[in-house]
């Protein structure tokens, strides 16, 4: 029992699953819109989502874009007129923006590549063959280290958790 809170996407049209770790703020903010509760005072990202509307700007999507040294990184696309900005964002904002407003949560495919997992029937990690792994290079012990929170949960992860459909 910590503090941390994990959100799990999932490929629409693939199998590999990519955890990313949040703060807890950040997980309740997400769970209070999926869970469809209400709550007495506006959240960050429901302020956020009315400054939008006050602003007649939208959001057309969110990009998990990038994962240096175990930090996820993430950019929001806003349409304000004809005008599209993309800015930078952490993570679990861009997702808790994406849930609110229900647009696309898309992921680079070189952070699947580097971060998503693929597992088997009982929700445990499947290991690729060596000659199936992106490069037939050895994993370096410093890589190993710095991805064994991932593989902890990696490990202990149980799908009956998680709505199969």
């Amino acid at each position: 029992m910590n503090y941390q809170r994990i959100v799990i996407l999932k490929q629409k049209n693939g199998d590999k699953f990519l955890p990313i770790w949040i703060g807890p703020q950040e997980a309740d903010a997400i769970a209070v819109k999926l869970q469809d509760m209400s709550v007495p005072r506006p959240l960050t990202h429901d302020l956020l989502c009315s400054f939008l509307d006050i602003a007649s700007a939208s959001v057309e999507h969110v990009l998990i874009n990038n994962l240096e040294s175990d930090t996820f990184y993430a950019r929001i696309l806003f349409k304000i007129g004809d005008k599209v900005e993309e800015i930078d964002s952490r993570p679990s904002d861009a997702i808790a923006l994406a849930v609110r407003i229900g647009v696309p949560i898309y992921v680079e495919e070189e952070v699947i590549e580097k971060a998503g997992v693929k597992l088997d029937e009982q929700g445990k990690p499947i290991t690729p063959p060596q000659s199936e792994s992106p490069e037939n290079t050895p994993v370096r012990e410093e890589e190993l280290k710095s991805m064994s929170a991932f593989t902890d949960f990696i490990n202990n992860l149980d799908l009956e958790d998680f709505d199969q459909s």
